[in-house]
């Protein structure tokens, strides 16, 4: 139905007078500097060192720093070029410096030549983000550094050249003079004394060199005035020289944490690509074996025979090869099943070489959807392996050559797959249950109506998992039932979150698993989320900060040991470069990216310190910007702000925010979710996604019943979604309940138009 224009425009007003969501919004920008600000008294200019050295020529100096001067990109977590920077060499055996917000914090990071040479970055050799800079490493050898000057000595009005890669175009050059030493607040750094420059500094030359003009470089290229266009900054090149004498290298496989597979529960054996996200495995790129064979070992423990293991799996074309790996030795021995060329293959591999490669069975089945997402499980018996692609025998053997070993995944050819819903145990279940079952569910069906009786859905959530398959493939095959069902199986999917949210925030305030309750947030968007295999990580994070303190630790230790974990050894940041993205919100990506807002963040830090014993922390529910209070036995009260690696809020920055005592009051954890909700309902809104802002009011609502407010913003997204019905029940509640603040005239005149 299209409501009168009348309608909307009124129950919006009526919304928008009386809702209050209280989102949290993006950090300022990044140059908060004034037209008031003056040149910092503390460091005084000083005048050039003497030298002996003739000046150069603009032109000069371009052609002899080129050849030491890169450009840096880095990926985003869609695997697309995120950000480009510069960055110059500083030793010759592949030591090069930049800014740290050019190699993007936890990102991927390639590096280029003038003449074109590329290289994957392969290690962090240094960073420092109060300073915002970063010393990378290449392999190679043999490069010439730029020879580093001293900035303190760097005279104001002195001629200077900038070098860099402005806007992603080629390595270009731009000349000016220094302007003065200013102190500069931004969102990261302390108040320094930058070097000024009357010069414009463009998206892509951070990173890049300040040379005088005997070629020196006194100063990394950083900020873009917000004042005028021709006005940058520069860090001193001092900040950098400590350093270069003291650095702290991380290996970039550390560093890259952006889709890791978790050793603990993957072994990528023979190449490719394997990569995870939001409880999916991604593969790509040739193996190393023949026919471009590649595999990847789960490491838990397997059952006796007789077991059975599973997985979803889609192929992104049909003439590649996918599948299950089982009773593999960790080399060349293992069996396999997959799905090739639009058949089902069983094969046993006995070594390295096609000629020890046994094709025991290939075979058509039309219970294979090509392009589309297939379950395929192996039951393995002492005499009989039983092969079905979703949950229809297609091949039976009796091959029992091997028995032992590890199970897993593997990949042939150039081919591009992902998986999901990896189970090994020694029964699996169907997913959709036995025929007799998904009959019942469907013969429910005809008394279906828009929207579905609580009688139905009462019933269907009995076996949730299964009411959501069997109705999702019904609406595949019959288009005039599409909105329908899908809308049923969504609302099953959301009453079910929903259940399973009231089950965990009824309880008392100390059993409440709040890491728990983030996940069904996230698994609300995402039905596949394996809930049990993020809680197993989580609680090996919380291990392995244990095993590195020692026998009885104090509070402090522990606050230390939490933070050193989290943002120095594993690179947990706040997302500022990608702050709106709705993954920042689902728990399960913040710790698959490391990077997420203010209270995504929180809980993570929040939860580890209750798995290691930490009590002295609690949620502060800071308006704008979410933060953690920690109250130890003795000392102070500290503020942290865990969205910038948990460092105390000083006291100036706390009056600046004007926080009351209730910012200070411990978060209730069923406050922290509804705030996450409310996060995720501005996410949507900003794409204009109706039908998920409805999602999470439903749950806003479910939690917070008793809050007009909300009561109202449902109302609304029902009628907006096409639920009348509901948008008029929410309005009778009004009227029965009689808020305070509430135009009651006004709704009443809703309801009639409803009518």
């Amino acid at each position: 139905m299209t409501l009168p224009v009348i309608t909307r425009i009124a129950l919006a007003s009526l919304f928008l007078a009386t809702l209050v969501a209280r989102a949290q919004v993006k950090p300022g920008t990044l140059l908060n500097q004034t037209k008031s600000a003056k040149p910092a008294a503390a460091k005084p200019v000083s005048p050039s060192t003497p030298t002996n050295s003739p000046a150069l020529s603009v032109k000069d100096i371009a052609a002899r720093v080129k050849p030491s001067l890169v450009t840096i990109t880095f990926t985003g977590r869609d695997g697309s070029v995120d950000g480009t920077g510069s960055g110059f060499v500083v030793a010759p055996d592949g030591l090069i410096a930049t800014s740290l917000h050019v190699i993007g914090e936890a990102r991927p990071i390639k590096v280029q030549f003038a003449d074109g040479q590329k290289f994957d970055v392969t290690e962090v050799h240094a960073w420092d983000r109060r300073s915002d800079l970063a010393l990378i490493r290449i392999d190679a050898k043999g490069l010439t550094p730029l020879p580093l000057g001293d900035s303190d000595a760097l005279e104001q009005g002195a001629p200077i050249v900038a070098m860099g890669n402005p806007r992603g175009l080629d390595f270009s050059v731009v000349s000016g003079v220094v302007s003065a030493r200013r102190e500069v607040k931004t969102g990261e750094l302390d108040a320094d004394a930058m070097i000024q420059l009357a010069i414009p500094i463009e998206p892509g030359n951070s990173g890049g060199p300040l040379l005088d003009l005997q070629g020196r470089v006194h100063g990394i290229l950083t900020l873009k005035s917000a004042l005028t266009e021709n006005l940058g900054f520069a860090m001193p090149i001092n900040m950098l020289k400590p350093l270069l004498t003291k650095p702290n290298p991380v290996p970039i496989a550390r560093w890259l944490t952006i889709g890791n597979l978790n050793p603990r529960e993957w072994q990528p054996l023979l190449g490719a690509r394997w990569s995870q996200k939001a409880g999916r495995l991604s593969v790509e790129g040739l193996g190393k074996g023949f026919g471009g064979r590649a595999l990847c070992l789960n490491q838990r423990e397997v059952p006796a025979v007789p077991y059975e293991i599973s997985v979803t799996v889609k192929l992104d074309n049909e003439s590649g090869a996918a599948g299950l790996v089982f009773s593999a030795d960790g080399g060349d021995l293992h069996y396999g099943f997959y799905p090739t060329a639009g058949q089902l293959r069983l094969t046993r591999f006995d070594g390295p070489t096609v000629y020890s490669w046994a094709i025991l069975k290939t075979v058509p089945s039309p219970h294979y959807r090509a392009g589309d997402w297939n379950t395929i499980k192996v039951r393995v018996e002492k005499d009989r392996l039983l092969c079905y692609v979703n949950d229809q025998l297609t091949i039976e053997s009796d091959d029992a050559t091997l028995r032992t070993g590890k199970v897993g995944l593997a990949k042939f050819r150039d081919t591009k797959a992902a998986f999901k819903k990896f189970q090994v145990a020694k029964s699996i279940p169907s997913a959709a249950g036995t025929a007799g079952a998904e009959n019942a569910i469907l013969q429910q069906l005809e008394t279906l109506t828009t929207p579905p009786s609580d009688k139905l859905l009462l019933s269907l959530q009995t076996n949730a998992a299964a009411s959501r398959a069997v109705l999702t493939a019904r609406a595949d095959r019959l288009e005039k039932e599409v909105g329908q069902l899908r809308t049923l199986a969504r609302t099953i999917h959301r009453r079910d979150i929903e259940a399973a949210l009231l089950r965990e925030l009824d309880q008392p305030e100390t059993k409440i698993d709040l890491f728990h309750a983030a996940l069904l947030l996230a698994k609300l968007d995402n039905e596949e989320l394996d809930l049990a295999a993020y809680r197993r990580q989580l609680d090996d994070m919380a291990r392995d900060i244990t095993a590195q303190l020692a026998a009885m630790p104090d509070d402090d230790k522990k606050l230390k040991a939490l933070k050193k974990f989290l943002f120095e050894e594993n690179g947990f940041h706040g997302s500022r470069a990608d702050y709106n993205n709705r993954a920042n919100s689902y728990i399960n990506e913040v710790l698959d990216d490391r990077e997420g807002i203010p209270i995504t963040l929180s809980v993570v830090f929040l939860e580890l310190a209750r798995r290691i014993g930490l009590d002295t922390v609690s949620g502060a529910p800071v308006p704008g910007h979410f933060m953690v209070l920690h109250k130890p036995a003795k000392g102070n009260r500290q503020l942290l702000d865990i969205f910038d690696g948990g460092v105390p809020v000083p006291p100036k920055r706390e009056e600046e925010l004007r926080l009351t005592d209730e910012d200070l009051q411990p978060a209730t954890k069923r406050s922290i979710i509804v705030r996450m909700l409310r996060n995720l309902i501005t996410g949507a809104r900003a794409t204009q996604d109706a039908a998920a802002m409805l999602r999470y009011q439903e749950l806003i609502v479910a939690l917070t019943p008793e809050s007009p407010g909300d009561r109202i913003g449902r109302a609304l997204l029902r009628l907006q979604n096409d639920d009348p019905e509901g948008g008029r029940l929410d309005l009778l509640w009004l009227l029965e309940n009689r808020p305070r603040g509430i135009d009651l005239d006004r709704v009443e005149q809703l309801l009639r138009s409803l009518r």
